[in-house]
């Protein structure tokens, strides 16, 4: 479904990506692991059109989007929930969940009714301001904004940060249930064992390349590899 190909990025003078390549193919669930400043949230906003310079390739489902502009990537079926929220000051929760209607062109009770089906605590909360939210909630909101416009690839970038933990392993069974169900996931996790559980296969980042490609089973259990390239 997605194929990364020698994909560069820089911020100004810094060459933060080096040339990176992976693919994540429909229906797995991929990590892209490692430690702090390796380049993960920036291969996520590079694959989302987030990052101004860049070369390379990103296909997506056959079509490469590298020059596309993120709202239409959007449209294509690229969700993404970046690590910051970007909950929108002064909305609602339930104005937060229109903006993610936009590209799809749903109706807003049924996007409504699927999402507060997963989250029935935004249910409680849809005309509440949305920064006025625990933080677990406004997380919730994120992936719930990125889910009504009907991904079929979905980026999440670091989900559990800030989140308590029984909130965190609700989340990443909903994130399992979401594969099962047929959307295809991205996922930048610094909770590496956390992210390994649940995933099919993992790269691995550090300092702007790929240094490890592995079934995440297979990650899982080699504490060497972690240490070396994830411990912070």
């Amino acid at each position: 479904m997605l194929r990364v190909e020698n994909l560069h990025a820089w911020y100004g003078p810094s060459h933060v990506l080096q040339g990176i390549g992976f693919e994540v193919r429909r229906g797995e669930i991929v990590c892209l692991v490692g430690r702090n400043g390796a380049g993960k949230t920036t291969a996520l906003r590079s694959i989302m059109g987030l990052v101004d310079r860049r070369s390379g390739r990103v296909v997506f489902d056959g079509q490469d989007v590298l020059a596309r502009p993120t709202h239409v990537r959007n449209a294509l079926g690229l969700g993404y929930v970046p690590e910051e929220r970007r909950i929108v000051q002064g909305l609602t929760v339930r104005d937060n969940l229109r903006l993610g209607m936009l590209a799809a062109k749903r109706r807003e009770r049924d996007a409504l009714a699927e999402v507060t089906a997963v989250f029935p605590r935004l249910a409680e909360r849809l005309d509440q301001v949305a920064v006025t939210l625990s933080g677990g909630e406004q997380q919730m909101l994120a992936i719930a904004r990125a889910m009504v416009s009907w991904p079929r690839l979905l980026m999440l970038d670091e989900p559990s940060e800030g989140i308590m933990p029984v909130l965190v392993d609700e989340m990443f069974t909903l994130f399992q249930r979401m594969r099962d169900d047929g959307t295809t996931i991205l996922l930048v996790e610094q909770n590496v064992e956390l992210a390994l559980s649940i995933a099919d296969r993992a790269y691995i980042l550090d300092q702007g390349t790929i240094v490890h490609h592995a079934t995440a089973a297979a990650l899982l259990q080699d504490t060497a590899v972690q240490e070396r390239y994830c411990s912070v």
